[in-house]
């Protein structure tokens, strides 16, 4: 692994698993990443595989920090009891544990909402911003990170909020794949996205929200047209994030 890296970041995607050596004085790729895509049978093994062909085209010294952004909530120490992007064998499996055993080294893992989160609040457009950060990724669905004066609180799945005057699901209403699907205009989804961003400042009086995801490269189409009091910014990261957050948080763990 190249000299200018402290840490190694992989995200795991339904489609795509993503790894790179992370520069974390830069908060960026030491190294171009590498894309593998994800198997059709994306079952532990095969998905602990891919991982570590990433670690050894690398050449990931034993002493790195390894970190894992999994779509999934994370609790260390006990087995995984939903998944909806990869195979459902992953329930009840430790995902820590599935990978230290593939790597044959210690990982850690974290949602890939909170690694993309964290991205955002030490390297991106929430640098510096103390009080309640609150990240959200527009795409599929909606994946949210809160993070309090730098500390991560994980595993939130607040896309799922219920939405005020029966408007349901929030994902199910205002996610970026909705927009897509009802060929909605951008100005059009943003009324869509002001009713879930009123209602998350209503019950969390957040300092400001970030918004990640692929549709964050053309924010200034819907983010002027949010109306709500509290600052919300596009990521400044994008794809890079989850990568980055990862490596991030891991090297946060070591000797923890």
């Amino acid at each position: 692994m190249i000299e200018t890296a402290q840490a190694f970041g992989v995200d795991i995607g339904g489609s795509g698993i993503k790894a790179a050596p992370v520069n974390l004085e830069k908060g960026e790729f030491a190294q171009p990443r590498l894309k593998i895509l994800t198997p059709e049978h994306s079952t532990p093994e095969a998905v602990g595989d891919i991982v570590r062909q990433q670690l050894e085209h690398f050449e990931v010294p034993e002493e790195a920090p390894v970190g894992i952004a999994f779509p999934a909530p994370i609790k260390p120490g006990q087995k995984l009891d939903y998944m909806a992007n990869l195979d459902q064998s992953w329930i009840g499996v430790d995902v820590t544990e599935v990978f230290s055993e593939a790597c044959g080294r210690p990982v850690t893992v974290v949602n890939d909402a909170d690694a993309a989160g964290l991205a955002e609040q030490q390297f991106g457009a929430a640098k510096g911003q103390e009080g309640l950060v609150i990240a959200t990724t527009l795409g599929t669905g909606i994946g949210t990170a809160l993070i309090y004066d730098g500390v991560l609180i994980p595993n939130t799945e607040l896309g799922h909020i219920q939405l005020l005057k029966g408007k349901g699901d929030a994902e199910k209403y205002a996610a970026s794949s909705v927009r897509e699907q009802l060929d909605m205009g951008y100005k059009k989804w943003a009324k869509r996205l002001t009713k879930y961003y009123s209602l998350m400042e209503l019950y969390f009086s957040p300092e400001l929200f970030v918004v990640g995801g692929g549709v964050s490269r053309v924010s200034e189409k819907f983010l002027p047209y949010v109306d709500i009091k509290t600052p919300i910014v596009a990521a400044k990261l994008h794809n890079e994030a989850g990568i980055i957050g990862a490596a991030y948080y891991a090297s946060t763990k070591v000797g923890a």
